[in-house]
């Protein structure tokens, strides 16, 4: 073994002086031993300049609250459609259900899981795309995509249809229970097909165990309505009822967008991800053999451009960023200048947003709504955010995210094609490079 590597106590002695001998380091010690790091990090000056003030502001309804689950997406992608509702039925406040398209999302992941289960069947455990499937067989993340899909097959329900459950609002243990019936059912899956079953055999197999798993959501969500009366009071205070619709009916009646022109554009400046072509992360979707969340990659000049385009005509943009770093949920900001660890700590923590991405430091973890920009001499400087936390924190639900924060982590946004150059929409139609489900987009 090679001593040299490991850890020396000659060495740790060094450390140990080193520190000593540092009067800012002891002073940044005892503040860290009795306060949270962030607090002693946090920039006054600066966070004043991230007030709610925008040049271009899209007036919207109350922000949602997921509570303690992971559907931002879902939330984000409800709250794009529900102005259109609100605004032709003249309505003060409204919301569809995201209980329902969670629903129906965890019952077609795991549909979508066991099939992947059974066409890897002949594979070894250690196999990466089963390895990645096991890891998590569903759960309450998604894409744009996903959401387009659903809506597409199933329609949308007001959230008077389909309200809230406490499993819906709290969904780890729901999660939890529905990934240790999946992956039991993937050892019986694997030892049926391996054994030579028929593929008609296999398939009724399948079928009991989704019925299984549509209990379990029936039970910790509530059964889906097939029809339902839509019923609501307008600001004039009049009375409305609309009897006997279908999620589908519904859709088309109050809705009737086609979601198929909004499209996702990508900011990922790695060299394994030139610009102007398309990326398509293989098994990574909601619907077996639905709808594909390919992204175009732009260079982030040309990302916010499209989204400036579509703010500056009064429509949100739903879009995908990690939201980890440099934020405050309190005050509600982001911003890169936000926190000086730099200082306190004696660091450089500075990194190119795709070694940020190519070394884990960042995720694409959540999705909001943009509903505003500051545009300075026509550059935008700060962006208001819809967000689904609920009211208490921010500007009411809202936030506001700096232009520098932007470049660093906003990653993906969903764009109608209307807002894209015509090069950009001709890329957009290119095939997808097809990258394997561990790769650092999913």
């Amino acid at each position: 073994m090679d001593l040299s590597a490991s850890i020396q106590f000659d060495q740790i002695s060094d450390f140990r002086s080193s520190f000593e001998k540092n009067t800012i380091a002891g002073l940044a010690s005892r503040a860290a031993c009795k306060t949270c790091v962030n607090d002693i990090c946090y920039d006054t000056e600066h966070a004043k300049k991230m007030n709610h003030k925008f040049s271009v502001e899209i007036p919207t309804m109350p922000a949602t609250n997921q509570k303690s689950s992971g559907r931002c997406w879902i939330f984000a992608s409800l709250n794009l459609l529900r102005e259109r509702i609100a605004r032709d039925l003249n309505l003060e406040e409204f919301e569809l259900s995201q209980n329902y398209i969670s629903f129906y999302d965890h019952l077609e992941k795991a549909n979508t899981f066991l099939e992947n289960i059974i066409k890897t069947a002949e594979k070894p455990l250690e196999d990466r795309f089963v390895s990645r499937l096991l890891s998590m067989p569903v759960g309450d993340g998604g894409w744009w995509e996903y959401f387009v899909g659903l809506c597409s097959k199933y329609g949308v329900v007001p959230k008077d249809a389909m309200p809230e459950t406490y499993q819906s609002e709290h969904s780890d243990d729901m999660n939890m229970l529905l990934n240790m019936q999946l992956r039991k059912d993937a050892v019986v899956l694997r030892r049926e097909v391996t054994a030579g079953k028929t593929k008609e055999e296999v398939r009724m197999l399948k079928q009991t165990m989704l019925s299984r798993i549509y209990r379990i959501l029936a039970i910790c969500l509530g059964n889906p309505p097939q029809t339902f009366d839509f019923e609501y009071v307008d600001k004039d205070r009049q009375y409305h009822m609309d009897r006997c619709l279908t999620p589908g009916d519904f859709y088309n009646r109050y809705i009737g967008r086609d979601l198929n022109q909004i499209v996702s554009i990508l900011n990922a400046p790695c060299m394994e991800f030139p610009f102007y072509k398309t990326y398509y992360t293989q098994g990574e979707e909601s619907i077996y053999g639905g709808y594909q969340a390919k992204r175009l990659n732009l260079p982030v000049d040309e990302f916010k451009q499209a989204v400036i385009r579509q703010l500056q005509d009064g429509d949100m943009v739903w879009f995908v960023c990690d939201c980890d770093y440099y934020g405050s949920r309190k005050e509600g900001i982001w911003d890169t200048e936000l926190y000086d660890y730099e200082t306190l700590f004696g660091l450089d923590l500075e990194l190119e947003k795709g070694d940020l991405l190519n070394f884990r430091q960042c995720s694409l973890n959540h999705a909001m709504l943009l509903t505003g920009v500051n545009l300075v001499d026509g550059k935008p400087d700060k962006w208001k955010v819809q967000n689904s936390w609920g009211t208490e924190d921010a500007d009411k639900g809202y936030y506001v995210l700096s232009d520098a924060w932007f470049d660093r982590y906003v990653f993906t946004a969903s764009i109608d094609k209307k807002y894209l150059t015509e090069t950009q929409r001709a890329q957009f139609e290119q095939d997808p490079v097809v990258l394997p489900i561990w790769n650092v987009l999913a």
